[in-house]
């Protein structure tokens, strides 16, 4: 197999095990509630931790895997998330679960991701968006997957919701080593340019990326979406289980399933889409996610407010389809418009205005079931996915379309077919 396939295969078991992961919170959150005896704010607590902390860890981890060695920070990365995940499965308060689960799980999870997709970026040319997407289908598995065995591990008695975690947690420590052996240390492409040599600062990547209004547009826009895939996940199988009274495996399973298998199909067409259209038209990327964003919005209101489990599954799935939709170029968008040697650091900063935006969310919708309903959390995040594609919309005429309505780039050039070329180019 051609390495740069294989590197994608390690890094999508990686993925998977790091989303997969997150997931295993809230498909056993009511059980973990009823055991530590807390309320909804509190152990949505758990979870605003844990993405706070990521957000903050995220632009240090990116900056430093294009100053170090990206094979490193991942293997590194997911050593010490897993070893959260696992530790996690001994915690006896909430204290110890936002030690555990929130800052160890959230700061090594940072590692992961901007190495990640750089790598992939550097391995990937006219194959990068479809490259990317595989990569994300590892978070549709990974999600499915985890919550569906965490939920009904968690029936196994007061303390089932134990077990996942720590079995996840140890399969992924194994998984580090195995990434430790697999991946290469350096891309030996000769038809990939050599930036080791160039290595970026932190206050110079923070420059290209602060400087950029696109750029910080595109964050604005993935903070939207992350602030509702994080409640989403946190609070939809809890949702599930108070509104149609079924068991939390089946709750884990429903909250999940249909929803990603929805993203699968939407993230298979836009990534083909996209890549087959950016030669002619350099702003498809960002208008795919644009149209993503804002056509699951319906959906999102008709999920929280469905009368039945079979009419909210539906609307989890068209949901689902069209956050794929976007999926697809949401690192694609970004790389198209920063150098390449600023890729890591980019996602890094660009994932940290997102996920310290996003990381309130658990917390406000668990204040909201509290005091309200949990449909009316649900149906609140709406507003954000609207609010996403209309940011995403001023970036895309930004970048694009601000002389006359013809596209633009960076310094006023084309990008390659395919992104054959560098962004280091424009």
């Amino acid at each position: 197999m051609n390495y740069k396939w294989r590197a994608l295969l390690l890094l999508w078991v990686a993925f998977f095990l790091q989303q997969g992961t997150r997931q295993i919170f809230g498909a056993t959150l009511s059980s973990i509630q009823g055991s530590l005896g807390v309320t909804a704010a509190q152990i949505g607590m758990v979870a605003t931790v844990f993405t706070f902390a990521y957000g903050l860890s995220v632009p240090f981890a990116g900056v430093t895997a294009d100053m170090l060695n990206r094979k490193w920070m991942v293997v590194s990365g997911v050593f010490v998330f897993c070893l959260g995940i696992f530790a996690s499965g001994f915690a006896a308060s909430l204290g110890l679960l936002l030690v555990t689960y929130g800052l160890l799980n959230g700061i090594g999870q940072s590692f992961y991701y901007p190495s990640a997709t750089s790598i992939i970026g550097e391995l990937h040319k006219e194959t990068r968006a479809t490259a990317l997407s595989i990569l994300q289908m590892g978070l549709y598995a990974g999600i499915i997957g985890c919550s569906v065995a965490s939920g009904f591990l968690a029936e196994g008695g007061a303390n089932g919701w134990r077990v996942p975690f720590k079995v996840f947690g140890g399969i992924g420590v194994v998984w580090a080593l195995v990434l430790a052996f697999g991946l290469r240390g350096k891309i030996s492409d000769s038809k990939t340019p050599n930036i080791e040599s160039n290595k970026p600062s932190l206050k110079e990547a923070l420059k290209v990326f602060l400087s950029n209004p696109s750029a910080l547009l595109l964050a604005a826009g993935l903070g939207m979406m992350v602030y509702v895939d994080v409640g989403f996940k946190t609070w939809m199988p809890s949702h599930l289980q108070s509104t149609f009274g079924i068991a939390s495996g089946s709750a884990a399973l429903h909250a999940v399933l249909w929803h990603y298998l929805g993203a699968f199909v939407g993230v298979t067409l836009g990534s083909r889409l996209s890549d087959r259209l950016v030669a002619k038209r350099p702003s498809v990327r960002m208008e795919t996610n644009m149209a993503g964003l804002a056509l699951a919005v319906p959906f999102i209101a008709w999920m929280a407010y469905a009368p039945s489990l079979a009419a909210c599954c539906v609307a989890m799935a068209l949901f689902g389809v069209f956050r794929g939709v976007y999926d697809s170029n949401l690192m694609a968008s970004l790389f198209d418009i920063i150098p390449q040697k600023y890729h890591a650091s980019g996602a890094g900063i660009m994932l940290s205005c997102a996920f310290v935006f996003g990381s309130t969310s658990p917390v406000v919708l668990g204040f909201m079931k509290d005091t309200f309903s949990s449909s009316t959390g649900i149906a609140s995040l709406a507003g954000f996915y609207l609010a996403g594609a209309g940011v995403i919309f001023i970036a895309r005429h930004r970048q694009y379309f601000r002389n006359n309505n013809q596209p633009l780039t960076i310094n006023n050039q084309q990008p390659a077919a395919n992104n054959q070329q560098s962004p280091t180019n424009h």
